[in-house]
Protein backbone atom coordinates (compact mmCIF):
# COMPACT_ATOMS: atom_id res chain seq x y z
CA UNK A 1 0.00 0.00 0.00
CA UNK A 2 1.27 3.37 -1.15
CA UNK A 3 1.26 5.01 2.59
CA UNK A 4 3.46 2.38 3.90
CA UNK A 5 7.06 1.62 2.60
CA UNK A 6 7.55 -2.91 3.36
CA UNK A 7 11.49 -3.91 3.81
CA UNK A 8 11.63 -7.17 5.38
CA UNK A 9 7.88 -8.15 6.06
CA UNK A 10 8.12 -5.05 8.05
CA UNK A 11 7.12 -1.29 7.73
CA UNK A 12 10.19 0.77 7.87
CA UNK A 13 8.16 4.48 7.48
CA UNK A 14 4.41 5.83 7.00
CA UNK A 15 3.39 8.53 5.07
CA UNK A 16 7.48 9.18 4.84
CA UNK A 17 7.31 9.53 9.06
CA UNK A 18 9.46 6.60 10.95
CA UNK A 19 7.09 3.76 11.51
CA UNK A 20 7.58 3.38 14.90
CA UNK A 21 8.04 7.16 16.18
CA UNK A 22 4.98 8.46 17.58
CA UNK A 23 3.70 12.18 16.69
CA UNK A 24 3.39 14.27 19.30
CA UNK A 25 -0.33 15.36 20.22
CA UNK A 26 -2.46 16.46 23.17
CA UNK A 27 -6.17 15.47 23.53
CA UNK A 28 -8.87 17.95 22.16
CA UNK A 29 -11.43 16.59 23.96
CA UNK A 30 -13.38 13.53 25.54
CA UNK A 31 -16.55 12.11 25.84
CA UNK A 32 -18.11 9.42 28.45
CA UNK A 33 -20.11 7.34 25.63
CA UNK A 34 -20.78 4.82 28.14
CA UNK A 35 -19.71 3.39 31.92
CA UNK A 36 -16.59 1.78 30.12
CA UNK A 37 -16.32 3.27 27.04
CA UNK A 38 -15.09 7.28 26.40
CA UNK A 39 -13.87 8.74 22.93
CA UNK A 40 -11.02 10.81 22.64
CA UNK A 41 -10.53 13.71 19.94
CA UNK A 42 -7.01 14.05 19.40
CA UNK A 43 -5.36 16.93 17.59
CA UNK A 44 -1.45 18.11 16.93
CA UNK A 45 0.21 20.30 18.37
CA UNK A 46 -0.37 22.71 16.04
CA UNK A 47 -4.11 22.41 16.20
CA UNK A 48 -4.40 20.29 12.84
CA UNK A 49 -5.57 16.73 12.23
CA UNK A 50 -2.61 14.44 12.88
CA UNK A 51 -3.12 12.85 9.37
CA UNK A 52 -5.36 11.31 6.97
CA UNK A 53 -6.57 7.90 7.58
CA UNK A 54 -9.14 6.22 5.64
CA UNK A 55 -12.36 4.37 7.00
CA UNK A 56 -11.25 1.06 8.43
CA UNK A 57 -7.33 2.46 9.10
CA UNK A 58 -5.79 1.81 12.52
CA UNK A 59 -3.11 3.90 14.89
CA UNK A 60 -1.36 3.34 17.89
CA UNK A 61 -2.38 5.58 20.89
CA UNK A 62 0.63 5.81 23.58
CA UNK A 63 0.44 7.95 27.20
CA UNK A 64 4.24 8.14 28.48
CA UNK A 65 4.74 5.60 30.85
CA UNK A 66 2.32 3.50 30.83
CA UNK A 67 2.18 2.24 26.94
CA UNK A 68 0.47 1.82 24.04
CA UNK A 69 -2.54 0.44 22.16
CA UNK A 70 -4.07 0.25 18.72
CA UNK A 71 -7.30 1.62 17.95
CA UNK A 72 -9.35 1.91 14.68
CA UNK A 73 -10.31 5.74 14.21
CA UNK A 74 -13.81 6.11 14.19
CA UNK A 75 -14.22 9.31 13.08
CA UNK A 76 -11.98 12.19 11.97
CA UNK A 77 -12.57 16.32 11.43
CA UNK A 78 -10.36 19.34 10.38
CA UNK A 79 -8.86 19.07 13.31
CA UNK A 80 -8.96 15.78 15.06
CA UNK A 81 -8.78 11.99 14.78
CA UNK A 82 -11.35 10.19 17.43
CA UNK A 83 -10.29 7.27 18.92
CA UNK A 84 -13.42 5.07 21.23
CA UNK A 85 -11.97 2.74 24.08
CA UNK A 86 -13.17 0.39 26.17
CA UNK A 87 -11.24 0.47 29.20
CA UNK A 88 -10.22 -3.17 29.59
CA UNK A 89 -6.52 -2.62 31.33
CA UNK A 90 -3.70 -0.89 32.51
CA UNK A 91 -3.21 1.11 29.60
CA UNK A 92 -6.84 2.26 28.77
CA UNK A 93 -7.18 2.92 32.58
CA UNK A 94 -4.59 5.98 31.92
CA UNK A 95 -6.42 7.22 28.61
CA UNK A 96 -9.65 7.33 30.04
CA UNK A 97 -7.89 9.03 32.78
CA UNK A 98 -6.88 12.23 30.15
CA UNK A 99 -8.37 15.68 30.07
CA UNK A 100 -8.58 18.45 27.31
CA UNK A 101 -5.09 19.38 26.63
CA UNK A 102 -3.14 16.29 28.35
CA UNK A 103 -0.35 15.06 26.31
CA UNK A 104 -0.60 11.86 23.97
CA UNK A 105 1.56 10.35 21.13
CA UNK A 106 0.48 9.00 17.76
CA UNK A 107 1.65 6.57 14.85
CA UNK A 108 -0.05 5.48 12.03
CA UNK A 109 -2.38 4.76 10.00
CA UNK A 110 -1.95 1.59 9.78
CA UNK A 111 -3.15 -1.48 8.02
CA UNK A 112 -5.84 -1.09 4.93
CA UNK A 113 -9.26 0.54 4.30
CA UNK A 114 -13.15 -0.85 3.92
CA UNK A 115 -13.53 -0.43 -0.23
CA UNK A 116 -15.43 2.64 -0.10
CA UNK A 117 -14.94 2.77 -3.62
CA UNK A 118 -16.09 -0.23 -4.78
CA UNK A 119 -19.19 0.20 -2.88
CA UNK A 120 -20.38 3.50 -4.42
CA UNK A 121 -24.11 2.59 -5.87
CA UNK A 122 -24.53 -0.45 -3.40
CA UNK A 123 -27.05 -0.51 -0.52
CA UNK A 124 -25.25 -1.93 2.61
CA UNK A 125 -25.96 -3.39 5.84
CA UNK A 126 -24.03 -3.30 9.11
CA UNK A 127 -24.00 -5.34 11.95
CA UNK A 128 -22.44 -4.31 14.83
CA UNK A 129 -22.63 -5.15 18.77
CA UNK A 130 -21.02 -3.26 21.84
CA UNK A 131 -17.61 -1.56 20.83
CA UNK A 132 -17.76 -3.00 17.01
CA UNK A 133 -19.60 0.04 16.37
CA UNK A 134 -16.31 2.05 16.32
CA UNK A 135 -15.31 0.83 12.82
CA UNK A 136 -18.48 0.34 11.50
CA UNK A 137 -18.57 4.37 12.30
CA UNK A 138 -16.12 5.25 10.39
CA UNK A 139 -17.18 4.17 7.54
CA UNK A 140 -20.91 5.09 8.11
CA UNK A 141 -19.97 8.76 8.49
CA UNK A 142 -17.86 8.56 5.89
CA UNK A 143 -20.78 7.49 4.06
CA UNK A 144 -22.93 10.45 4.94
CA UNK A 145 -20.27 12.50 3.87
CA UNK A 146 -20.89 11.45 0.61
CA UNK A 147 -24.54 10.26 0.86
CA UNK A 148 -25.65 10.99 -2.98
CA UNK A 149 -22.94 8.25 -3.98
CA UNK A 150 -24.25 5.12 -1.95
CA UNK A 151 -27.43 3.28 -1.96
CA UNK A 152 -29.68 2.12 1.32
CA UNK A 153 -27.53 2.37 4.76
CA UNK A 154 -29.48 -0.24 7.06
CA UNK A 155 -28.06 -1.01 10.84
CA UNK A 156 -28.68 -3.36 13.26
CA UNK A 157 -27.09 -2.76 16.09
CA UNK A 158 -27.23 -4.93 19.97
CA UNK A 159 -25.23 -4.48 23.28
CA UNK A 160 -25.91 -6.17 26.48
CA UNK A 161 -28.13 -3.19 27.59
CA UNK A 162 -28.64 0.05 26.75
CA UNK A 163 -26.03 1.32 28.47
CA UNK A 164 -23.90 -0.54 26.36
CA UNK A 165 -24.83 1.09 22.98
CA UNK A 166 -21.69 3.35 21.72
CA UNK A 167 -22.62 6.44 20.11
CA UNK A 168 -26.45 5.36 21.23
CA UNK A 169 -27.82 8.84 21.36
CA UNK A 170 -26.52 10.86 17.43
CA UNK A 171 -28.20 6.54 16.08
CA UNK A 172 -31.34 6.97 17.82
CA UNK A 173 -31.73 10.39 17.26
CA UNK A 174 -29.22 11.77 14.13
CA UNK A 175 -29.28 8.97 11.90
CA UNK A 176 -32.54 7.90 11.31
CA UNK A 177 -33.18 11.59 9.49
CA UNK A 178 -30.68 11.11 6.88
CA UNK A 179 -32.28 9.78 3.64
CA UNK A 180 -32.35 6.52 3.27
CA UNK A 181 -31.06 5.09 6.39
CA UNK A 182 -32.63 2.93 8.61
CA UNK A 183 -31.57 2.17 11.98
CA UNK A 184 -33.08 -1.11 14.00
CA UNK A 185 -31.45 -1.24 18.17
CA UNK A 186 -31.83 -4.55 20.18
CA UNK A 187 -30.66 -5.15 23.60
CA UNK A 188 -30.27 -8.75 24.96
CA UNK A 189 -32.08 -8.43 27.92
CA UNK A 190 -34.90 -6.63 29.28
CA UNK A 191 -33.90 -2.93 31.17
CA UNK A 192 -35.58 -0.42 32.59
CA UNK A 193 -36.68 2.43 30.07
CA UNK A 194 -36.16 0.08 26.84
CA UNK A 195 -39.09 -0.13 25.14
CA UNK A 196 -37.48 -1.66 22.22
CA UNK A 197 -36.35 -5.07 20.59
CA UNK A 198 -35.10 -7.29 23.24
CA UNK A 199 -32.84 -10.09 21.02
CA UNK A 200 -29.75 -11.16 20.41
CA UNK A 201 -28.20 -9.96 17.28
CA UNK A 202 -28.22 -12.88 15.24
CA UNK A 203 -31.70 -13.96 15.46
CA UNK A 204 -32.34 -10.20 14.99
CA UNK A 205 -30.81 -10.02 11.67
CA UNK A 206 -32.53 -13.08 10.58
CA UNK A 207 -36.30 -11.77 11.78
CA UNK A 208 -35.38 -8.60 9.94
CA UNK A 209 -35.08 -10.98 6.70
CA UNK A 210 -32.77 -8.89 4.54
CA UNK A 211 -32.29 -10.55 1.25
CA UNK A 212 -29.21 -10.15 -0.43
CA UNK A 213 -30.13 -8.46 -3.65
CA UNK A 214 -26.59 -6.86 -4.28
CA UNK A 215 -26.50 -5.09 -0.82
CA UNK A 216 -23.20 -5.49 0.54
CA UNK A 217 -22.93 -6.33 4.36
CA UNK A 218 -20.08 -5.20 7.06
CA UNK A 219 -19.65 -7.22 9.73
CA UNK A 220 -17.91 -5.84 13.42
CA UNK A 221 -18.42 -7.30 17.26
CA UNK A 222 -16.88 -10.17 19.36
CA UNK A 223 -16.26 -13.79 18.87
CA UNK A 224 -20.13 -14.88 19.62
CA UNK A 225 -20.89 -12.15 17.42
CA UNK A 226 -19.28 -12.76 14.29
CA UNK A 227 -19.90 -16.22 14.49
CA UNK A 228 -23.60 -16.09 14.94
CA UNK A 229 -23.95 -13.48 12.63
CA UNK A 230 -22.17 -14.87 9.95
CA UNK A 231 -24.13 -17.49 9.83
CA UNK A 232 -27.43 -16.01 9.66
CA UNK A 233 -26.10 -13.99 7.02
CA UNK A 234 -24.78 -17.16 5.12
CA UNK A 235 -28.38 -18.48 5.63
CA UNK A 236 -29.97 -15.58 4.53
CA UNK A 237 -28.19 -15.67 1.61
CA UNK A 238 -25.33 -13.53 1.16
CA UNK A 239 -22.36 -14.82 -0.87
CA UNK A 240 -18.32 -14.98 1.10
CA UNK A 241 -17.34 -12.23 -1.20
CA UNK A 242 -20.82 -10.12 -0.03
CA UNK A 243 -19.88 -10.10 3.61
CA UNK A 244 -16.81 -7.44 5.00
CA UNK A 245 -15.00 -7.77 7.90
CA UNK A 246 -12.57 -6.60 10.20
CA UNK A 247 -9.81 -8.43 12.45
CA UNK A 248 -8.19 -5.18 13.68
CA UNK A 249 -8.10 -6.86 17.82
CA UNK A 250 -5.43 -8.93 16.52
CA UNK A 251 -3.02 -6.16 15.41
CA UNK A 252 -0.42 -5.42 17.75
CA UNK A 253 2.27 -3.54 16.69
CA UNK A 254 1.03 -2.54 13.57
CA UNK A 255 3.92 -2.59 11.18
CA UNK A 256 4.88 -6.69 11.23
CA UNK A 257 7.64 -6.73 13.41
CA UNK A 258 6.03 -8.21 16.36
CA UNK A 259 4.37 -11.45 14.89
CA UNK A 260 1.71 -11.00 17.37
CA UNK A 261 -1.19 -10.94 14.31
CA UNK A 262 0.44 -12.95 11.99
CA UNK A 263 -2.16 -16.11 10.57
CA UNK A 264 -0.21 -18.68 8.38
CA UNK A 265 1.68 -16.35 5.80
CA UNK A 266 -0.56 -13.21 6.71
CA UNK A 267 0.29 -10.58 9.05
CA UNK A 268 -3.56 -8.53 9.51
CA UNK A 269 -1.64 -5.54 10.37
CA UNK A 270 -0.03 -5.39 7.00
CA UNK A 271 -2.14 -7.76 4.87
CA UNK A 272 -5.77 -6.22 6.76
CA UNK A 273 -7.09 -5.49 8.87
CA UNK A 274 -10.35 -5.47 6.73
CA UNK A 275 -11.29 -8.46 4.38
CA UNK A 276 -13.81 -10.25 2.83
CA UNK A 277 -14.71 -13.53 4.25
CA UNK A 278 -14.41 -15.17 0.65
CA UNK A 279 -10.74 -13.57 1.17
CA UNK A 280 -10.21 -15.24 4.82
CA UNK A 281 -11.73 -18.39 3.61
CA UNK A 282 -8.23 -18.66 2.02
CA UNK A 283 -5.80 -18.49 5.14
CA UNK A 284 -6.63 -21.37 7.01
CA UNK A 285 -7.34 -20.56 10.54
CA UNK A 286 -8.41 -16.91 9.97
CA UNK A 287 -12.19 -18.05 10.73
CA UNK A 288 -11.85 -19.64 13.78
Amino acid sequence: MSHIEIEHGCARSVEGRDALMPLPCRVLAVSQETSDVKALRITSLQGTRPFDAKPGQTAMLSIIPSGECMFCVSSQGEDYLEFTVKKVGFVTEQLHALRPGDAVGLRGPYGNWFPYEGLRGKDLLFIGGGIGMAPLRSLITYLFDCRSEYGAIDLVYSGSTPDDLVFCREIQEDWPRIDGVTVHLSVYRESPGWDGEVAFTAPFLERLGYAPDGRIAVLCGGPSLFRTCLASLEKLGFAPEDIITTLEMRMKCGIGKCGRCNIGSHYICLDGPVFSIAELHKIPGALH
